[in-house]
């Protein structure tokens, strides 16, 4: 039978997220814990949370790099809610960007408050790869930024040899911050972090993710997506380090912002290299020219990887865009969706 979405969209540094408040009767994934609830829809062919997913991220109603979450309960009590993040190709373990938006979301739906207006509240979310927090300053009464503090995330391996076309010897840095990142100068693949390369980037992504195969899993996490950077000079002083970034995620997706799991996996790269540390701030843009600011924090040993991890901090702001009503009919000729990339 035909049914009703209400819907929220909001963007963070110029990508989207899409937020579902209530499922569906017949939508609800099994699972005591948001990781099992993922887990329950990706082994079900045909589950009905996941052809949802299909119908509000592909076209007509969404695009080839849409993206957005379900709100589901958290693990317990320690959280205020749960969410599972989804793209065009499927749900994802992490999302900073996401989590930006949904403490905005909360806030602004009254979820938590600062009494007098001024000062810090946190929004504890349960996610596939653990528990996050957004953290927002309030001043005024209205959110001024909002920090993702990320679980712990680390380098898992360096110079990596991957094989792609038209070039010889080519090797990556992978890193865990929520998912799985290959890390790499963009110079290294003939390129420039720019708008007008963007089609370069997800054909070489492509490419790398093909190349590393199983090399680029960890543990259950599968490789989600290739960092492109460019070192972007500037005159700030020795305590900054300042890069752009493009993200090429999933299958080809773009993240237009400078990716908020993906900054998280560069603070791990650049603290393992020496570059990053509780004293310096990684000013990280993207792209569409949008920036988060980005903060190691809680330098430890790490059972999970030869290298050092850290919590990242990571601050950024989200904007609400518009609030939807849509209308999912199966018989609808083109239902679910489709998509051209």
């Amino acid at each position: 039978m035909p049914y009703w979405v209400e819907t929220e969209d909001w963007h963070t540094a110029g990508e989207p997220f899409r937020i579902v408040r209530t499922l569906p009767a017949g939508c609800e994934p099994q699972g005591k814990t948001v990781a099992e609830r993922r887990a329950n829809v990706i082994s079900t062919p045909g589950h009905p949370l996941d052809v949802l997913r299909q119908t509000l991220c592909l076209e007509p109603r969404g695009h080839a790099d849409m993206y957005g979450g379900f709100i589901v309960p958290p693990d317990d009590d320690g959280a205020l809610f749960g969410v599972m993040f989804w793209h065009k190709d499927g749900f994802s373990t992490a999302c900073g960007h996401g989590t930006i938006a949904l403490g905005c979301w909360a806030f602004a739906h009254e979820m938590v408050t600062v009494p007098g207006g001024d000062g810090e509240v946190d929004v504890k979310i349960d996610v596939p790869s653990g528990r996050v927090t957004a953290r927002l300053a309030v001043q005024g009464g209205k959110v001024a930024h909002v920090d993702f503090i990320n679980v712990p995330s680390y380098q898992l391996a360096n110079d990596v040899a991957v094989e792609i076309t038209g070039f010889e010897r080519l090797a990556v840095d992978l890193a865990f911050g929520g998912a799985v990142y290959a890390t790499l100068p963009a110079s290294a693949v003939g390129l420039q972090v720019a708008k007008r390369h963007h089609d370069d980037f997800v054909r070489v992504g492509r490419q790398i993710k093909a190349s590393l195969g199983e090399r680029g899993h960890h543990g259950a996490y599968d490789l989600y997506g290739v960092i492109f950077y460019d070192d972007v000079p500037h005159a700030l002083g020795h305590h900054v380090v300042r890069q752009r970034n493009v993200t090429v995620f999933a299958d080809g997706e773009i993240d237009r912002s400078p990716c908020g799991s993906g900054t998280a996996a560069r603070v791990a790269v650049l603290a393992a290299q020496g570059l990053l540390d509780e004293t310096k701030t990684l000013i990280h843009d993207s792209i569409v020219d949008t920036t988060f600011e980005a903060k190691v924090t809680n330098i430890t040993a790490t059972a999970e990887s030869a290298f050092p991890a850290v919590i990242p901090r990571v601050r950024g702001m989200a904007h609400l865009t518009g609030r939807h009503s849509f209308f999912i009919d199966p018989a609808d000729p083109v239902y679910p969706g489709f998509v051209f990339r």
